[in-house]
C-alpha cells in the first residue's frame, strides 16, 4: 500500500485532484490518499505504518513545511517520496533534475533543515524566507484567494506592487557578525534552496545541499521603480545578479534582516504580517 499525504487546498483547492495523477505513474500498487490536513500527529502516523508500505507527500511548498515542521525529520528512518501538486512547486523547481516520473525521495532534503525566527517563533523552512514585495505579494495573494477561487497571479501583483502599492523599505543586514545597511529595500529573502515566489531563481549559486550547510540571503536595493521594473523579470533567470549596482548576495550560516518599518514576510509561501526584523541560522547554528 501507498499512502499519499495531500493538501486539499494546495494548487488553487485542486490539492486532491493533482494527488488523482500520481495513478498515472504508479499502477501497480493501491493507493490510499490522506488528506494531511487531518492529521494531527505526523510522528505517531508515519510510526503505526506497516513497514512494507510507502509514504508520498502530494502538495506544494506549503504542504512540505507544514511537514518538516511536524516531523522530526532527522531521525526520519522511512523512506519519504514528494510529488509536486502545488501552485508554486519552487522546492521541486529547484531538485528537478534529480526527479523521477515526477516524484523525488524527500529524505536527504528535509534533513538538516535551517531555522527562522519571526516575532519570537522559530520554525524549520525548506526553500526561503521572502521579506519585502516577495511578502507583499503572499499577503495580497491570501486577501484575493479569500474572496475567489480563480488562480491568482502573483506577477501582476508584482508589478501593480512596484509600480503603485508597495514602497521599499531600509534595511539592515547582519551575516555571521558583519553588518551592512541598504537603502530602498525591494526584497530581502534568505534561500536554503535557489527558487521561490512560482519560480524566481533568486539565488542562482544557493546549494541546499551544501555540506556548511550555509543560506544565502539576497537585497535587491537601492534604485527608482522603473529601474527596478526593468531588472525584476530577470529574477527568473538568474540574470539579475549581475546587476552588482542594485543586487548583492551574501553567503553565512547566521542571518537577521531588519526593516526599518513593518511589512509582510513569507516562509515557504506562508504570510506572516507586520515583521520588522527576522533572524536565520542555518542547522550547524540551530543545534548549538
Amino acid at each position: 500500500m501507498i499512502h499519499v499525504l495531500y493538501n486539499p487546498i494546495a494548487s488553487n483547492k485542486k490539492g486532491r485532484e493533482n494527488a488523482e495523477k500520481i495513478k498515472e505513474v504508479i499502477k501497480d500498487k493501491p493507493l490510499n490518499l490522506v488528506d494531511a490536513t487531518t492529521i494531527s500527529d505526523y510522528d505517531e502516523y508515519i510510526k503505526c505504518l506497516p513497514e512494507d508500505d510507502e509514504l508520498i507527500i502530494a502538495g506544494g511548498d506549503g504542504t512540505l513545511n507544514r511537514f518538516v515542521n511536524s516531523v522530526d525529520t532527522d531521525a526520519l528512518t522511512r523512506d519519504v517520496l514528494y510529488y509536486a501538486a502545488g501552485s508554486g512547486n519552487d522546492f521541486m523547481h529547484d531538485v528537478a533534475d534529480k526527479a523521477e516520473n515526477g516524484m523525488i525521495k524527500l529524505n536527504d532534503y528535509i534533513k538538516n533543515l535551517p531555522t527562522v525566527i519571526v516575532n519570537g517563533e522559530e520554525k524549520k523552512f525548506i526553500n526561503g524566507i521572502g521579506f519585502g514585495i516577495d511578502g507583499y505579494c503572499c499577503e495580497v495573494g491570501d486577501e484575493q484567494r479569500a474572496k475567489s477561487d480563480k488562480p491568482v497571479n502573483y506577477t501582476g501583483i508584482a508589478i501593480k506592487g512596484l509600480l503603485f502599492h508597495f514602497k521599499p523599505a531600509n534595511a539592515t543586514v547582519t551575516v555571521d557578525g558583519v553588518t551592512k545597511k541598504y537603502p530602498k529595500v525591494w526584497i530581502a529573502p534568505t534561500m536554503n534552496g535557489r527558487f521561490y515566489g512560482g519560480g524566481m531563481n533568486v539565488t542562482p549559486e544557493q546549494d541546499r545541499l551544501n555540506e556548511e550547510r550555509t543560506v544565502s540571503v539576497g537585497i535587491f536595493y537601492g534604485k527608482g521603480k522603473i529601474k527596478t521594473l526593468m531588472v525584476f523579470p530577470k529574477l527568473f533567470t538568474g540574470e539579475h545578479v549581475k546587476h552588482t549596482e542594485m543586487f548583492d548576495q551574501v553567503t553565512g550560516h547566521e542571518v537577521t534582516v531588519k526593516f526599518d518599518r513593518p511589512c509582510a514576510l513569507q516562509i515557504d509561501g506562508e504570510t506572516v504580517k507586520n515583521v520588522k526584523s527576522y533572524t536565520v541560522k542555518s542547522a550547524v547554528l540551530a543545534k548549538v
